[in-house]
């Protein structure tokens, strides 16, 4: 697993929502219906964060026409990676809290 910091929701379900390549408006909807409405994109916010991710190799822009205003990103091995050690992160925090707080649930 790739030894990462704690990823942001927002970066979480973008990568959540690239598992299945999509475009930038895609992208927007899927986070909000994965996050229950929580994670609400605005253009500017996603399209510094695809940057960002695009940097760091975690997402690739898949080439298309030329002339699409469209852009469709996917997910990379080492995004998949990085999501997946998150996911592993996020578990282990749930369970800690279930272990300790387990009368009280």
């Amino acid at each position: 697993m790739p030894d990462i910091t704690a990823l942001t929701e927002t970066t979480y379900y973008i990568l959540l929502s690239l598992y299945t390549p999509r475009h930038g408006y895609g992208i927007m909807q899927r986070a909000a219906e994965l996050s229950g409405g929580r994670v609400k994109l605005a253009a500017g916010t996603l399209y510094g964060a695809l940057n960002a991710m695009t940097a760091k190799g975690w997402i690739v822009l898949l080439s298309g026409e030329s002339d699409s205003r469209k852009k469709e990103y996917r997910l990379t091995p080492t995004g998949l990676a990085v999501l997946k050690a998150e996911l592993h992160r996020l578990q282990e925090l749930v369970a800690s809290g279930e272990l300790i707080l387990k009368e009280e649930l």
